[in-house]
């Protein structure tokens, strides 16, 4: 009985130890688990993760314009060397940043965002590359960015330090927070395409419209009201204005011009004539193309408005009286092999304003094939009749179904009425 009880007290012994040790075990893991989806180091103050969001050096943009500004923020709580002072990094050996785009790099320092906060930042303006667009510049009147480099003593920052850089290229930071630890951070450089439309698709004839160009590439002074001309014309004035286009807002981006509408007087300044229907069109010429394309290429961007009553397209032109006539106008009812006919119809402008068109004619055999393509373009004046013919010969029998378009080009299909067709027996 004893040897019974001394085997159960010391069963319990170890049983209470095991609880102990566990218990111990549990005490400890917080100190030095850390579990694998956050798994973090941190050297000098500068923490790292897995996550790209977690990276010491870190920009307000993935993708600058070569003129942009970049703003720099640097997250390093070991260099907050004084909680009640505003501390930098940069200006000494121990913790010196280095801002570069290729081939041009200047010292740097940041300033802590507050007291106590750990956290670095400052800015430096692109100032693009003249060279890339040569004496034409970007706007086509020689208007380029400064492409000017900072001379700085001893170090630059953390406002005001400026880098030339190119339309396809990177800037980069390297905080070098050790003599043998660096971490950097960087973001690419591109032209982008530029966009260009009207504010409104339809304005009153005796109103003003506005015209508004996005391209970032054409902000050259972060720190000013950019500017430049782009053409805007109408179908009463083919010749056209010249109208400014101002920034929104500095670094913005985003320029517009307000063009003021007249069906009384001729196109000066930014009043641009225009009559009742008008189409008018704004242009903007891109000469800071994205890859891959290359310095040297521009490309022509267009858009348009109407001013004053409008109507559908497909009521523009009005198309009747479909028929077949012999060579000398007279209508037929049959028609031989071998025999020339002309398919004709009638075609009235129902715009008060000038029309391009394009007349085409294709015939089909009855088994949907087609025979014959013609085609004739003119332009209608406000309002004109006229009736229009194209000639065709068959060469065989059979019945030919003839289908009648009117475009407003041949290589426009813009429908200005709907289509005829019209029946065609031949034996």
């Amino acid at each position: 009985m004893l040897e019974k009880s001394l085997v159960t007290s010391k069963s319990r012994l170890i049983f209470d130890k095991t609880i102990l040790l566990t218990l111990c075990i549990i005490c400890l893991l917080p100190i030095f688990y850390v579990p694998s989806y956050a798994q973090v180091t941190t050297k000098q103050g500068i923490s790292t993760s897995s996550t790209t969001t977690s990276t010491p050096v870190q920009f307000n943009k993935k993708i600058f314009s070569w003129t942009d500004r970049v703003y720099i923020t640097v997250y390093a709580p070991d260099f907050n060397s004084d909680p009640n002072l505003i501390d930098t990094i940069g200006e000494t050996q121990d913790d010196k940043v280095t801002v570069c785009t290729t081939g041009h790099c200047i010292p740097y320092k940041l300033s802590e965002t507050g007291t106590d906060t750990g956290i670095f930042s400052g800015y430096i303006d692109l100032t693009g590359d003249p060279s890339q667009k040569g004496t034409a510049g970007i706007d086509g009147n020689g208007e380029n960015p400064s492409g000017i480099m900072s001379t700085c003593n001893t170090t630059c920052g953390p406002t005001g330090g400026m880098l030339p850089s190119t339309g396809n290229d990177g800037v980069s930071v390297s905080f070098e927070y050790s003599r043998d630890q660096t971490v950097t951070g960087s973001a690419l450089i591109r032209w982008h395409l530029g966009e260009v439309h009207w504010l409104q698709p339809n304005y009153s004839s005796d109103s003003q419209g506005v015209l508004q160009i996005i391209d970032p590439d054409m902000s050259v002074n972060p720190d000013a009201i950019n500017k430049f001309d782009t053409n805007v014309w109408s179908d009463s004035d083919s010749g056209g204005i010249k109208l400014t286009m101002t920034e929104t807002d500095k670094g913005s981006g985003i320029f517009q011009g307000t063009v003021y509408f007249t069906t009384q007087y001729p196109s000066a300044g930014n009043r641009l004539h225009v009559s009742e229907g008008d189409t008018v069109t704004g242009e903007y010429i891109d000469r800071t193309l994205p890859l891959p394309a290359s310095p040297a290429d521009q490309t022509k961007l267009l858009a348009t408005t109407t001013v004053g009553a409008t109507l559908p397209p497909l009521d523009r032109v009005a198309t009747n009286n479909a028929r077949i006539v012999d060579s000398t106008g007279k209508t037929l009812d049959s028609i031989k092999v071998g025999q020339q006919i002309g398919i004709v119809s009638d075609i009235t402008n129902k715009m008060n304003n000038n029309q391009p068109f394009a007349y085409l004619v294709q015939i089909q055999d009855n088994n949907g094939i087609a025979v014959s393509l013609s085609w004739i373009t003119g332009s209608l004046a406000p309002n004109q009749s006229m009736s229009l013919s194209q000639s065709w010969i068959p060469k065989s029998a059979g019945t030919y179904t003839a289908q009648i378009f009117v475009w407003e080009g041949v290589t426009d299909p813009n429908a200005l009425s709907p289509p005829l067709t019209l029946q065609i027996p031949v034996s």
